[in-house]
């Protein structure tokens, strides 16, 4: 099974290398970072300005495991359990946005524009919740004035790693509830007995024409009928 990696593995891995004998590969192993990584970083080709984290005042490690896998090369370091257990917190009360990884910005304008166009339901601060973005960089993109708006393409960001599909779900359930019930417009269908009345009457029409295939037909009365349908009779006195 394997091992979680300790909190801040590159700083705790240049703390290890100033401050222990352990070799390339405990480190590695421990940090679970690459050997190589491990050993730019020790060469000053990588990790350059990162500060080191002390793993035993974080307590990651003790000071006897780091003495006995100084002794022997073939030890593993563990991570030390932790005596309190630190709950997870819930995305969907958490305030403040998302942080998301430098290796995966330059995706977030494409996260950004699916999320306008699929889901125009969720207002700006979810939007920056999801994928970690500014108002200013939604708004550009909304109104195609972005520097890159030519090339971007809409792209899931749940795919793309910015954002969880539970994380997704509950913001846009969220913005379903809260957006406003539709307003009644008041238009009815009409009732059955008017359209079948109407539907007898163009067959009556229809029936004249061809009993009377040389005469004309008898437009007033087919008028009569309908305004008689429709509720409607001749005024008086005409």
């Amino acid at each position: 099974m394997a091992t979680p990696a300790p909190l801040m593995p590159k700083a705790t891995a240049v703390w290890l290398l100033d401050n222990t004998a352990l070799s390339f590969d405990q480190i590695a192993e421990f940090c679970k970072l690459h050997p190589l990584e491990v050993k730019a970083i020790a060469d000053g080709d990588a990790a350059m300005g990162i500060k080191g984290l002390d793993p035993i005042l974080t307590g990651q490690l003790t000071r006897e495991q780091i003495t006995e896998a100084e002794a022997n090369h073939d030890l593993q370091l563990t991570l030390t359990e932790a005596k309190v257990a630190s709950p997870q917190v819930d995305r969907g009360g958490k305030k403040g946005p998302r942080y998301t990884p430098v290796s995966r910005r330059q995706d977030r304008p494409n996260a950004i524009l699916w999320l306008v166009r699929n889901h125009p339901e969720l207002k700006d601060s979810q939007i920056m919740r999801l994928v970690g973005t500014t108002k200013s960089t939604i708004a550009a993109i909304r109104d195609r004035t972005h520097w890159n708006a030519i090339a971007l393409a809409p792209m899931d960001p749940v795919t793309l790693g910015l954002a969880t599909q539970t994380d997704l779900d509950f913001e846009v359930n969220r913005a379903n509830k809260e957006k406003p019930a539709p307003a009644d417009s008041g238009a009815t269908l009409l009732p059955a007995s008017e359209t079948t009345a109407r539907k007898e009457a163009e067959v009556a029409a229809a029936a004249q024409a061809q009993q009377n295939p040389g005469g004309e037909l008898d437009v007033g009365a087919v008028l009569a009928k309908l305004k008689q349908i429709g509720g409607k009779s001749e005024p008086s006195g005409e």
